[in-house]
């Protein structure tokens, strides 16, 4: 399971990224927004473009957390 670290649209709007202009520029596609918030995964091509845009790394933004069937599976 992925977990945010940080909340991606107010680091976004920090950097200069407000939603009007996410949406108005189509940085990101509206589902892809959706799926953000509800805190689910995304490409790694999105991910890419979210670094970029706050000149983060991923593990900036996003951990990786095993789930109890992924860890009994793999662990």
């Amino acid at each position: 399971m992925i977990r945010y670290k940080i909340n991606v649209f107010e680091e976004l709007k920090k950097k200069g990224y407000p939603p009007a202009r996410i949406q108005k520029e189509g940085l990101l596609p509206g589902q892809t927004a959706q799926n953000i918030r509800n805190g689910k995964s995304i490409t790694l091509e999105t991910l890419n473009k979210i670094c970029i845009m706050l000149k983060m790394q991923p593990g900036d933004i996003i951990e990786v957390v095993p789930t109890d069937d992924e860890i009994v599976k793999y662990y």
